[in-house]
């Protein structure tokens, strides 16, 4: 039984650490389909939506990945897209 609780604590905290960077590659994702999405449109909702698509890009860099995927996310729900 402890051997299984062992195994069971290894195999759950090796997901923790391969989903984290997975969740990070994300940010990237979501913020080239809000530029994907504006295009070449010049109003000012594609203003907005480049501008905090911006902002999102720098959250991720700057590590904080659930800010930015949350901003890119809200961002495209404004547009009207969900996210993929």
């Amino acid at each position: 039984m402890h051997r299984f609780l062992g195994i069971s604590i290894l195999a759950g905290l090796g997901l923790v650490l391969i989903a984290g960077p997975a969740a990070a590659k994300q940010c990237p994702k979501l913020v080239a389909q809000v530029n994907a999405q504006v295009g070449n449109r010049f109003d000012a909702t594609a203003a907005n939506a480049r501008q905090t698509a911006a902002q999102a890009e720098q959250l991720h860099k700057a590590g904080k990945h659930a800010d930015s995927e949350k901003l890119a996310t809200e961002t495209l729900e404004a547009l009207g897209k969900k996210k993929m």
